[in-house]
């Protein structure tokens, strides 16, 4: 099998090229080699290279610029998925691409299943949904995973952030009121290689994120209380919990962002650890 991976170089795409390696020829992009803001050249590279399948882990992440930059955001976002499932069609290969929590407004009291209506906050989450509907109108064979609260030992994240802030500060403060899933980029790699080795493939949009559920508040104490098991830490800092409206930003957050991952057990009989679990492993990981 032919696979064409976008975004190789990011949080994700690193562990997707791992965990794919078993499954075939993986040719991996990053920016350099695929520019998703660039149209024209991303249909003639696929059409040069006519993939079976094509996995986009690329995207436009920077959740508060996209405020400033919301063009740009959609180009890579929305019109760029689109691109890649229509050619995806035109070529009978199935398209993976990952979507986001923010697509959703936080307002509901449980966790959001695949049927609840988007209402995205902000201009990352609009771009994100547009990509969703772009993919979906193409009409091709596509699988859309929503996930959540992303991060890895590679690219930028949360818990990166938050362990060279430890190292700097003796005091920090962190929302408390935004609820979701960390969810470690590896597990989710593990997860789509898993689905791909598959003789029989359910399409669609599902929800796919690690188990059970923190705010931002408790990731990070977490994440302070295992890295100094793990040795990564010599000192944790006093972690206080504060509103979203201590700590303004240009991008809104949903402050719930629970997914309901119940779809994807029952359609492929796999489920991601507890987040917990996977910060453990990351942070395992880490010491090496």
């Amino acid at each position: 099998m032919k696979i064409l991976l976008t975004g190789c170089a990011g949080q994700l795409g690193r562990e997707l090229k791992r965990s794919l390696a078993c499954l075939g020829e993986v040719i991996a992009c990053d920016r350099s080699q695929l520019d998703l803001a660039r149209a024209d050249p991303l249909r003639a590279a696929l059409r040069s290279i006519a993939p079976a399948v094509i996995i986009n882990a690329a995207a436009y992440t920077a959740v508060d610029k996209a405020e400033a930059e919301p063009g740009l955001a959609d180009t890579i976002n929305s019109l760029a998925p689109g691109i890649l499932a229509e050619e995806a069609r035109r070529l009978d290969a199935l398209l993976i691409h990952y979507s986001t929590d923010y697509v959703f407004d936080g307002s509901k009291a449980t966790a959001y299943t695949e049927d609840d209506a988007p209402a995205p906050l902000s201009a990352y989450g609009r771009s994100k949904l547009g990509g969703e509907r772009a993919i979906a109108a193409a009409g091709g064979r596509h699988l859309i995973f929503r996930t959540s609260w992303v991060y890895g030992l590679h690219g930028a994240n949360f818990m990166k952030t938050m362990l060279r802030l430890a190292r700097e500060r003796n005091e920090l403060r962190v929302v408390g009121d935004q609820v979701g899933a960390p969810t470690w980029s590896r597990h989710l790699a593990d997860a789509t290689s898993h689905v791909l080795a598959r003789k029989e493939i359910p399409y669609g949009l599902y929800h796919l994120a690690a188990a059970g559920e923190t705010s931002w508040h408790g990731y990070a104490e977490a994440i302070f209380g295992e890295a100094l098991r793990a040795g990564l830490l010599e000192n944790i800092p006093v972690v206080n919990r504060i509103a979203s409206a201590d700590f303004p930003l240009p991008a809104a957050r949903p402050a719930n962002s629970r997914l309901d991952c119940s779809r994807f057990r029952r359609d492929f009989g796999l489920a991601l650890p507890d987040w917990r679990t996977g910060l453990i492993d990351c942070l395992a990981d880490a010491r090496f």
